[in-house]
């Protein structure tokens, strides 16, 4: 349904007010291409889209939101018995040992503690986009602290880092498993590895607008430049890096995600419970293990408190409403998305244009889960 206010989509009834919120989102920005989806209990009760060129099944870049794919990979490998959390990464991957880096385990690399969160000089966008090469060159970096001493967000290298383990413990890489496990089973719109095919669904990234950005910002410090590679020469520009061809094709797991509102928060309601009459991903021990916070205190990159669980962004410290162990992770346009396994609700929100403050610190996240959880718990 459409109607004069340039929202499409539908909610189910009791959620009229997340349409009316979104609508309000849509008015204050209203070039902004944009998608909302939520599923309840595995249920979907709200696929609402706006903007030019627009459409439920519009394909946007995701960047970190990805990251949520991948972790949910390794979450099932650990479930399963296939990988142990408290094995040193060396052990599958022995280049990794240089720099004394032999000890680091991979709940340490998960939590974000190992502090290789980038390389001196920086990568080439060649290297940002290929899981591979990210490997290759992190196995011989010194940590930029001492691991399990502190934490700090992995911004572009932590999919790849854990994706080598994942690799070399099974010989088979996360986008493959990703795909047969997840993808293929439950239509996710949702892309680590975009298909030409699909590349006519796909909306370009959109830049902030002219002096949004960088408004009142400081000079990011030397820890949050090597993260986000804008130690390069030269730094890397997001929206160029996201509308390059090669870097969709590849699908690197940090950074490179494509795909729908809709196919993140049907990803998110699988993981947490019954979505086409499928069990759960996730049994009810390797969820408290992953949704347990593992990094207290400030992160190291970003400044934040208490940022992250295990690989997953702690949700309730953003959003308070929610409960303790949701989960989830944001995208650097200002996407969300996460599982609230207290309230049973999967919400995830997309934006084709970068936000000021980016990832899940766009603001109508907060207006926009708020509604969905008064909504949810009528």
């Amino acid at each position: 349904m459409s109607s004069t206010d340039g929202v499409h989509g539908t909610v189910a009834a009791g959620f009229e007010e997340v349409r009316a919120e979104f609508a309000r989102v849509v008015a204050d920005e209203p070039s902004l291409g944009a998608q909302l989806a939520v599923r309840l209990h595995g249920r979907p009760v709200v696929d609402l889209w706006a903007g030019p060129e627009m459409h439920t099944d519009s394909l946007l870049a995701l960047y970190s939101s990805g990251k949520g794919a991948a972790y949910l990979v390794v979450a099932l490998l650990v479930q399963e018995g296939v990988l142990d959390l408290d094995r040193p990464v060396a052990d599958h991957w022995p280049e990794f040992a240089a720099e004394g880096k032999g000890r680091i385990t991979l709940r340490q690399l998960l939590a974000h503690q190992a502090g290789l969160i980038g390389v001196d000089g920086g990568f080439t966008t060649a290297e940002l986009a290929d899981d591979r090469l990210l490997a290759e060159r992190l196995a011989g970096q010194r940590p930029y602290w001492r691991p399990g001493s502190a934490y700090g967000y992995h911004a572009f290298v932590i999919g790849a880092l854990t994706a080598e383990v994942v690799r070399r413990a099974i010989g088979r890489s996360v986008q493959e498993l990703y795909r047969e496990r997840l993808a293929l089973p439950y239509h996710l719109d949702l892309h680590l590895g975009l298909p030409e095919e699909l590349e006519p669904r796909y909306r370009p990234v959109q830049p902030a607008p002219a002096g949004a950005e960088d408004s009142g910002n400081p000079t990011p410090p030397d820890l949050t430049r090597i993260a986000f590679n804008l130690h390069a020469t030269p730094p890397t520009d997001l929206v160029e890096f996201a509308n390059t061809r090669a870097v969709r094709a590849l699908g690197p797991t940090s950074s490179g995600s494509v795909g729908s509102a809709r196919g993140l928060a049907t990803m998110y309601a699988a993981a947490i419970g019954t979505v086409d009459g499928r069990s759960p991903l996730l049994a009810a021990a390797t969820l408290a293990e992953f949704t347990r916070p593992h990094a207290t205190g400030t992160d190291l990159v970003t400044g934040e408190r208490d940022h992250f669980l295990l690989g997953f962004e702690a949700q309730a410290v953003r959003y308070p409403f929610l409960g303790h162990d949701a989960f989830g992770h944001s995208g650097a346009t200002g996407a969300q998305s996460f599982a609230d396994p207290d309230s049973g609700v999967a919400y995830s929100y997309t934006r084709r244009r970068f936000a000021p403050g980016g990832g899940g610190g766009a603001r109508e996240n907060h207006r926009l889960a708020a509604a969905v959880l008064r909504a949810a718990r009528q």
